[in-house]
């Protein structure tokens, strides 16, 4: 019952129910659209293919310039992948050019807003058809032979076959979930608050929204290699849940807080907007000092100072992809030594501040933290069931010097 739960009836559910979702939000953001049967099918016009082909384009461009390469994990079968390390030029090359680009067509941010159904739409039919070729390429020509070929074809299709595939010489997980979902939710959230000014009176809320996901997500570019260690990449396979999820629904979910806010003008005033700036300023700080003290004892192999003492540490072992016991390092001192998963909360508490600027507008612009919250606390349980099955002994000893998960004496 369980296994035909899981491959056979939940893959298919989850499939209409998050497509036919992302047409309801947009509906939700937008009281002036309306929405019909009919809006469900959807393909698209002249506009939205134009604009999304576009930014496709450049997305791929981005990973196929000179620039320096970055080799990631390598997997069970031997596998390395290979990844563009310029991120962040990236990001502020493709921040400058959309801002030259409304200075010349200053009506360009209303014209996405009022035409985000018919390019969510876009998304949808191109995301979909992607996922049924990355399909077909795991069949008939994988990167390596290592895909999840043993599921049923419902499954297949929603968590993907292949780990690391690539097409036209780029790996396909970089350019959906960083260069085509990051950057999309940067700069949507920027458009977006440019039209809420554009067709409200001025207030610093939705800047405040969009800045500080801004400034997060210059932190991810900046991070992006650091980005291919995480489990989106080393475990989960390129499929609906991951490849649709950053082509379609971060575009409408994740910029959902700063799309509702363009009609629903925010009630927050100035003042009020400062202060949730400032505690998003301040989330961002302990965020960036979390992933840096990691950074910090991962370059210096263990041997550096945090907080001002010697960094402690748990020391591992492990077995790689061919058997070969290998040695490692767990810290457990600054934030690490608090809880396992401290940037969870930190990462938690800079999506609220970009909430925040709803208040008095429903639960609306809080969905993506209520998102989060699920998505983190599932992620963590995932990161520890793969830990603990990597390092055995060593991880229950991690685990009984740093007993807690995200929040000490809580969780």
């Amino acid at each position: 019952m369980y296994a035909l739960v899981r491959y056979y009836i939940v893959p298919p559910i989850f499939v209409v129910l998050f497509t036919v979702a992302t047409q309801v939000l947009v509906h939700l953001g937008n009281s002036t659209s309306e929405i019909y049967f009919e809006t469900f099918l959807n393909v698209g016009t002249a506009y939205s293919w134009t604009v999304v082909g576009i930014f496709m384009l450049w997305a791929y461009l981005s990973l196929i310039v000179p620039s320096k390469v970055f080799l990631g994990p390598t997997t069970p079968a031997g596998y390395i992948p290979r990844y563009s390390a310029n991120g962040t030029q990236y990001y502020l090359i493709s921040l400058l050019v959309y801002l030259i680009i409304v200075y010349l067509k200053p009506t360009l941010p209303v014209e996405i807003f009022e035409n985000f159904g018919d390019i969510i739409a876009t998304l949808n039919i191109f995301s979909l058809v992607f996922c049924m070729f990355l399909i077909f390429k795991g069949y008939t020509f994988p990167e390596v032979k290592e895909g999840a070929l043993d599921k049923p074809l419902p499954y297949q299709f929603y968590a993907g076959i292949e780990l690391h595939p690539s097409l036209l010489g780029v790996d396909v997980k970089q350019w959906t979930n960083c260069r085509v979902g990051m950057l999309g939710w940067a700069l949507l959230v920027l458009n977006f608050s440019i039209a809420a000014v554009s067709l409200n009176d001025f207030s610093f809320a939705p800047f405040t929204n969009s800045l500080l996901i801004n400034i997060y997500l210059l932190k991810f570019f900046y991070w992006e290699t650091g980005y291919f260690n995480t489990l989106d990449i080393t475990l989960d396979r390129a499929g609906y849940y991951l490849c649709w999820g950053c082509l379609t629904w971060v575009q409408i979910f994740y910029t959902f807080s700063a799309y509702y806010l363009v009609d629903h003008p925010s009630k927050v005033s100035n003042s009020g907007a400062g202060v949730i700036f400032i505690f998003g300023l301040i989330s961002l700080v302990l965020n960036y000092t979390v992933d840096y003290q990691k950074e910090k004892f991962k370059a210096s192999n263990g041997e550096c100072y945090i907080w001002g003492k010697k960094a402690k540490f748990i020391s591992v072992e492990y077995k790689n992809h061919v058997g070969k016991v290998k040695k490692s390092k767990l810290l457990i001192s600054g934030f690490w030594g608090i809880a396992r998963h401290t940037n969870y909360v930190f990462e938690l508490m800079l999506a609220l501040s970009w909430s925040l600027p709803g208040l008095g507008q429903g639960i609306w612009t809080f969905m993506y933290f209520i998102f989060l919250l699920v998505l983190l606390v599932h992620r963590t349980l995932r990161d520890e069931e793969k830990c603990s099955a990597k390092y055995g002994d060593g991880w229950k000893k991690y685990c009984q010097q740093v007993p807690y998960r995200m929040i000490p004496y809580v969780f």
